[in-house]
Protein backbone atom coordinates (compact mmCIF):
# COMPACT_ATOMS: atom_id res chain seq x y z
CA UNK A 1 0.00 0.00 0.00
CA UNK A 2 2.84 2.37 0.90
CA UNK A 3 4.50 1.76 -2.48
CA UNK A 4 1.20 2.48 -4.26
CA UNK A 5 0.84 5.79 -2.39
CA UNK A 6 4.38 6.80 -3.29
CA UNK A 7 3.78 5.94 -6.94
CA UNK A 8 0.57 7.97 -6.92
CA UNK A 9 2.41 10.89 -5.36
CA UNK A 10 5.07 10.83 -8.08
CA UNK A 11 2.61 10.46 -10.95
CA UNK A 12 0.39 13.39 -9.96
CA UNK A 13 1.30 17.06 -10.38
CA UNK A 14 0.18 17.81 -6.83
CA UNK A 15 0.59 16.27 -3.40
CA UNK A 16 -2.70 14.82 -2.15
CA UNK A 17 -2.61 13.78 1.53
CA UNK A 18 -3.86 10.24 2.10
CA UNK A 19 -5.48 8.93 5.27
CA UNK A 20 -3.67 5.89 6.66
CA UNK A 21 -5.09 3.19 8.92
CA UNK A 22 -1.92 3.60 10.98
CA UNK A 23 -3.33 6.92 12.22
CA UNK A 24 -5.72 4.88 14.39
CA UNK A 25 -2.81 3.20 16.20
CA UNK A 26 -2.45 4.04 19.93
CA UNK A 27 0.81 5.88 19.24
CA UNK A 28 -1.28 8.60 17.58
CA UNK A 29 -3.93 8.86 20.30
CA UNK A 30 -2.09 11.71 22.02
CA UNK A 31 -1.88 13.55 18.71
CA UNK A 32 -5.61 13.03 18.15
CA UNK A 33 -6.35 14.54 21.57
CA UNK A 34 -4.34 17.60 20.60
CA UNK A 35 -6.21 17.85 17.29
CA UNK A 36 -9.60 17.63 19.03
CA UNK A 37 -8.57 20.31 21.54
CA UNK A 38 -7.40 22.62 18.77
CA UNK A 39 -10.61 22.00 16.81
CA UNK A 40 -12.53 23.05 19.90
CA UNK A 41 -10.54 26.28 20.00
CA UNK A 42 -11.57 26.97 16.41
CA UNK A 43 -15.16 27.27 17.66
CA UNK A 44 -14.20 29.40 20.67
CA UNK A 45 -14.66 33.18 20.24
CA UNK A 46 -11.27 34.81 19.56
CA UNK A 47 -11.74 37.31 22.39
CA UNK A 48 -11.74 34.35 24.79
CA UNK A 49 -9.18 32.06 23.18
CA UNK A 50 -6.49 34.62 22.24
CA UNK A 51 -5.57 35.65 25.82
CA UNK A 52 -5.54 31.97 26.85
CA UNK A 53 -3.44 30.84 23.90
CA UNK A 54 -1.12 33.82 24.27
CA UNK A 55 -0.36 32.91 27.89
CA UNK A 56 0.08 29.24 27.07
CA UNK A 57 2.38 30.05 24.17
CA UNK A 58 4.51 32.45 26.21
CA UNK A 59 4.89 29.91 29.04
CA UNK A 60 5.63 27.08 26.60
CA UNK A 61 8.29 29.28 25.00
CA UNK A 62 10.15 29.40 28.31
CA UNK A 63 10.49 25.61 28.30
CA UNK A 64 11.22 25.16 24.58
CA UNK A 65 14.94 25.47 25.21
CA UNK A 66 16.26 24.48 21.77
CA UNK A 67 13.76 26.60 19.84
CA UNK A 68 14.29 29.57 22.17
CA UNK A 69 18.07 29.28 21.81
CA UNK A 70 17.79 29.40 18.00
CA UNK A 71 15.57 32.48 18.24
CA UNK A 72 18.00 34.15 20.65
CA UNK A 73 20.93 33.53 18.30
CA UNK A 74 19.03 34.75 15.24
CA UNK A 75 17.97 37.94 16.99
CA UNK A 76 21.46 38.54 18.41
CA UNK A 77 22.92 38.40 14.91
CA UNK A 78 20.11 40.39 13.29
CA UNK A 79 19.62 43.02 16.03
CA UNK A 80 22.91 43.20 17.98
CA UNK A 81 22.23 46.84 18.87
CA UNK A 82 19.15 45.97 20.93
CA UNK A 83 19.40 45.18 24.66
CA UNK A 84 18.99 41.50 25.50
CA UNK A 85 15.80 42.29 27.42
CA UNK A 86 14.22 43.73 24.27
CA UNK A 87 15.19 40.69 22.22
CA UNK A 88 13.74 38.43 24.92
CA UNK A 89 10.50 40.41 24.72
CA UNK A 90 10.46 39.81 20.94
CA UNK A 91 10.77 36.07 21.55
CA UNK A 92 7.97 36.12 24.13
CA UNK A 93 5.85 37.99 21.59
CA UNK A 94 6.64 35.36 18.96
CA UNK A 95 5.60 32.47 21.21
CA UNK A 96 2.47 34.44 22.15
CA UNK A 97 1.49 35.03 18.53
CA UNK A 98 2.20 31.53 17.20
CA UNK A 99 -0.75 29.62 18.75
CA UNK A 100 -3.12 32.55 18.17
CA UNK A 101 -2.37 32.57 14.44
CA UNK A 102 -2.57 28.77 14.27
CA UNK A 103 -6.00 28.86 15.90
CA UNK A 104 -7.22 31.25 13.19
CA UNK A 105 -5.84 28.79 10.63
CA UNK A 106 -7.78 25.96 12.30
CA UNK A 107 -10.89 28.15 12.35
CA UNK A 108 -10.51 28.74 8.62
CA UNK A 109 -10.14 25.00 8.07
CA UNK A 110 -13.39 24.18 9.86
CA UNK A 111 -15.73 27.16 9.56
CA UNK A 112 -17.30 29.42 6.96
CA UNK A 113 -14.49 31.57 5.50
CA UNK A 114 -16.82 34.59 5.49
CA UNK A 115 -16.59 34.64 9.29
CA UNK A 116 -12.82 34.95 9.06
CA UNK A 117 -12.90 37.50 6.23
CA UNK A 118 -14.89 39.78 8.52
CA UNK A 119 -11.77 39.97 10.72
CA UNK A 120 -9.27 40.51 7.88
CA UNK A 121 -7.89 43.85 6.70
CA UNK A 122 -6.15 43.89 3.31
CA UNK A 123 -3.52 46.59 2.74
CA UNK A 124 -2.74 46.97 -0.96
CA UNK A 125 -5.53 44.73 -2.20
CA UNK A 126 -5.89 46.95 -5.26
CA UNK A 127 -2.59 45.44 -6.42
CA UNK A 128 -3.94 41.90 -6.60
CA UNK A 129 -7.30 43.13 -7.92
CA UNK A 130 -5.48 44.66 -10.88
CA UNK A 131 -3.41 41.52 -11.44
CA UNK A 132 -6.60 39.44 -11.48
CA UNK A 133 -8.32 41.85 -13.85
CA UNK A 134 -5.36 41.59 -16.25
CA UNK A 135 -5.27 37.78 -15.91
CA UNK A 136 -1.58 37.88 -14.97
CA UNK A 137 0.51 35.07 -13.55
CA UNK A 138 1.70 35.76 -10.01
CA UNK A 139 4.18 34.37 -7.52
CA UNK A 140 3.80 35.76 -4.01
CA UNK A 141 7.02 36.28 -2.04
CA UNK A 142 5.91 35.52 1.53
CA UNK A 143 8.26 35.67 4.55
CA UNK A 144 7.79 32.75 6.91
CA UNK A 145 5.31 34.17 9.43
CA UNK A 146 3.04 32.23 11.78
CA UNK A 147 -0.10 33.10 9.78
CA UNK A 148 1.60 32.35 6.46
CA UNK A 149 -1.03 29.92 5.09
CA UNK A 150 -4.11 32.05 5.78
CA UNK A 151 -3.90 34.59 2.90
CA UNK A 152 -3.47 31.81 0.34
CA UNK A 153 -6.48 29.95 1.74
CA UNK A 154 -8.60 33.10 1.73
CA UNK A 155 -7.73 33.81 -1.90
CA UNK A 156 -8.50 30.18 -2.79
CA UNK A 157 -11.84 30.48 -0.97
CA UNK A 158 -12.68 33.49 -3.14
CA UNK A 159 -12.09 31.45 -6.30
CA UNK A 160 -8.45 32.24 -7.11
CA UNK A 161 -6.37 29.16 -8.07
CA UNK A 162 -3.44 28.86 -5.64
CA UNK A 163 -0.35 26.63 -5.50
CA UNK A 164 2.30 26.36 -2.78
CA UNK A 165 5.35 24.32 -1.83
CA UNK A 166 5.78 22.79 1.61
CA UNK A 167 8.01 20.57 3.77
CA UNK A 168 6.50 17.39 5.18
CA UNK A 169 6.19 17.39 8.98
CA UNK A 170 7.72 14.70 11.15
CA UNK A 171 4.37 13.67 12.63
CA UNK A 172 2.53 12.02 9.73
CA UNK A 173 -0.91 12.59 11.27
CA UNK A 174 -0.29 16.33 11.67
CA UNK A 175 1.17 16.42 8.17
CA UNK A 176 -1.98 14.78 6.78
CA UNK A 177 -4.43 17.04 8.64
CA UNK A 178 -2.53 20.29 8.07
CA UNK A 179 -2.32 19.68 4.34
CA UNK A 180 -6.00 18.68 4.20
CA UNK A 181 -6.80 22.06 5.77
CA UNK A 182 -4.50 23.87 3.34
CA UNK A 183 -6.28 22.19 0.40
CA UNK A 184 -9.79 22.82 1.72
CA UNK A 185 -10.63 25.40 -0.94
CA UNK A 186 -8.96 23.64 -3.84
CA UNK A 187 -5.37 24.89 -3.77
CA UNK A 188 -2.53 22.69 -4.99
CA UNK A 189 0.22 21.56 -2.61
CA UNK A 190 3.67 20.60 -3.90
CA UNK A 191 6.11 18.75 -1.63
CA UNK A 192 9.62 20.19 -1.82
CA UNK A 193 11.12 16.72 -2.10
CA UNK A 194 9.20 16.31 -5.39
CA UNK A 195 11.26 19.14 -6.91
CA UNK A 196 10.33 22.53 -8.35
CA UNK A 197 8.86 21.39 -11.69
CA UNK A 198 5.30 20.65 -10.44
CA UNK A 199 5.16 24.13 -8.87
CA UNK A 200 6.35 25.74 -12.12
CA UNK A 201 3.76 23.77 -14.07
CA UNK A 202 0.96 25.00 -11.79
CA UNK A 203 1.99 28.66 -12.13
CA UNK A 204 2.18 28.31 -15.89
CA UNK A 205 -1.37 26.92 -15.83
CA UNK A 206 -2.62 30.05 -14.09
CA UNK A 207 -2.33 29.08 -10.43
CA UNK A 208 -0.94 31.89 -8.29
CA UNK A 209 2.22 30.61 -6.61
CA UNK A 210 3.23 30.99 -2.99
CA UNK A 211 6.99 31.10 -2.38
CA UNK A 212 8.77 31.40 0.98
CA UNK A 213 12.13 33.12 0.44
CA UNK A 214 13.84 32.85 3.80
CA UNK A 215 14.91 29.23 4.29
CA UNK A 216 18.60 28.30 4.17
CA UNK A 217 19.27 25.97 1.22
CA UNK A 218 23.04 25.75 1.63
CA UNK A 219 25.95 27.42 -0.10
CA UNK A 220 26.01 25.74 -3.53
CA UNK A 221 23.38 27.85 -5.31
CA UNK A 222 22.96 30.64 -2.75
CA UNK A 223 24.27 34.19 -2.55
CA UNK A 224 25.68 35.69 0.65
CA UNK A 225 23.79 38.98 1.02
CA UNK A 226 22.83 41.34 3.83
CA UNK A 227 20.03 40.29 6.16
CA UNK A 228 19.23 42.84 8.86
CA UNK A 229 22.56 43.44 10.67
CA UNK A 230 24.17 40.20 9.47
CA UNK A 231 24.18 38.25 6.21
CA UNK A 232 22.38 35.16 4.99
CA UNK A 233 22.81 32.47 2.35
CA UNK A 234 19.86 33.32 0.11
CA UNK A 235 18.66 31.30 -2.86
CA UNK A 236 17.87 33.73 -5.73
CA UNK A 237 15.47 31.24 -7.30
CA UNK A 238 12.63 33.74 -7.54
CA UNK A 239 14.44 35.48 -10.41
CA UNK A 240 14.52 32.31 -12.47
CA UNK A 241 10.98 31.37 -11.48
CA UNK A 242 9.52 34.69 -12.64
CA UNK A 243 11.19 34.23 -16.04
CA UNK A 244 10.35 30.56 -16.51
CA UNK A 245 6.76 31.08 -15.35
CA UNK A 246 6.40 34.52 -17.00
CA UNK A 247 5.00 35.68 -13.67
CA UNK A 248 5.14 38.84 -11.59
CA UNK A 249 6.54 38.60 -8.06
CA UNK A 250 4.41 40.26 -5.38
CA UNK A 251 5.59 40.54 -1.74
CA UNK A 252 2.94 39.66 0.87
CA UNK A 253 2.99 39.27 4.65
CA UNK A 254 0.22 38.44 7.18
CA UNK A 255 0.21 39.94 10.69
CA UNK A 256 -2.08 38.52 13.37
CA UNK A 257 -3.04 40.90 16.19
CA UNK A 258 -3.96 39.02 19.34
CA UNK A 259 -5.33 42.17 20.97
CA UNK A 260 -7.82 43.04 18.21
CA UNK A 261 -8.23 39.41 17.03
CA UNK A 262 -7.79 40.58 13.44
CA UNK A 263 -5.44 39.68 10.62
CA UNK A 264 -3.69 42.37 8.57
CA UNK A 265 -2.45 41.25 5.14
CA UNK A 266 0.16 43.59 3.68
CA UNK A 267 0.81 43.55 -0.08
CA UNK A 268 3.60 45.50 -1.76
CA UNK A 269 4.05 46.42 -5.44
CA UNK A 270 5.34 43.77 -7.88
CA UNK A 271 9.12 43.38 -7.94
CA UNK A 272 9.46 44.10 -11.66
CA UNK A 273 12.98 45.43 -11.04
CA UNK A 274 14.18 41.82 -10.75
CA UNK A 275 13.64 41.01 -14.42
CA UNK A 276 17.12 42.10 -15.54
CA UNK A 277 18.91 41.84 -12.18
CA UNK A 278 21.82 39.51 -11.41
CA UNK A 279 21.60 36.79 -8.76
CA UNK A 280 23.30 38.86 -6.05
CA UNK A 281 20.88 41.74 -6.54
CA UNK A 282 17.88 39.40 -6.63
CA UNK A 283 18.93 37.73 -3.38
CA UNK A 284 19.44 41.07 -1.66
CA UNK A 285 16.08 42.39 -2.86
CA UNK A 286 14.40 39.27 -1.50
CA UNK A 287 15.94 39.87 1.93
CA UNK A 288 15.07 43.54 1.72
CA UNK A 289 11.39 42.70 1.35
CA UNK A 290 11.63 40.40 4.38
CA UNK A 291 13.19 43.25 6.37
CA UNK A 292 10.46 45.71 5.31
CA UNK A 293 7.72 43.36 6.50
CA UNK A 294 9.35 41.83 9.58
CA UNK A 295 11.09 44.91 10.98
CA UNK A 296 7.88 46.49 12.35
CA UNK A 297 6.43 43.10 13.37
CA UNK A 298 9.28 40.85 14.61
CA UNK A 299 6.90 38.79 16.76
CA UNK A 300 5.20 37.48 13.60
CA UNK A 301 8.34 35.85 12.19
CA UNK A 302 9.51 32.27 12.76
CA UNK A 303 12.82 33.09 14.41
CA UNK A 304 13.09 29.49 15.59
CA UNK A 305 14.27 28.39 12.12
CA UNK A 306 17.98 27.90 11.42
CA UNK A 307 17.99 30.96 9.20
CA UNK A 308 21.74 31.58 9.46
CA UNK A 309 23.04 28.00 9.25
CA UNK A 310 25.28 28.49 6.20
CA UNK A 311 28.21 30.83 6.82
CA UNK A 312 31.15 32.05 4.82
CA UNK A 313 34.36 30.02 4.69
CA UNK A 314 36.09 29.94 8.06
CA UNK A 315 33.10 31.03 10.13
CA UNK A 316 31.47 28.73 12.65
CA UNK A 317 27.74 28.07 12.36
CA UNK A 318 25.99 30.27 14.96
CA UNK A 319 23.94 27.39 16.38
CA UNK A 320 27.14 25.40 17.08
CA UNK A 321 28.77 28.19 19.07
CA UNK A 322 29.30 26.97 22.62
CA UNK A 323 29.62 30.51 23.95
CA UNK A 324 26.03 31.44 23.05
CA UNK A 325 23.47 30.28 25.60
CA UNK A 326 25.05 26.90 26.36
CA UNK A 327 22.62 24.24 27.49
CA UNK A 328 23.67 24.40 31.13
CA UNK A 329 23.21 28.19 31.32
CA UNK A 330 20.14 29.23 33.28
CA UNK A 331 18.37 32.49 32.58
CA UNK A 332 17.58 34.45 35.73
Amino acid sequence: MEKEQKAEKRSNIEFIPQFQKAFLHPRYWGSWLGVVAFAGLAWTPPRLRDPLLGNIGRIAGRFAKSARRRARINLLYCFPELPEEQREAMIDGMFTTAPQAMAMMAELGLRDPQKILARVDWHGKEIIDELQANNEKVIFLVPHGWAVDIPAMLMAASGQLMAAMFHNQGNQLFDYLWNRIRRRFGGRMHARNDGIKPFISSVRQGYWGYYLPDQDHGREHSEFVDFFATYKATLPAIGRLMKVCRARVVPLFPVYNGDTHRLDIYIRPPMDDLREADDHTIARRMNEEVEIFVGPHPEQYTWILKLLKTRKEGEIQPYKRKDLWPKDRKKP
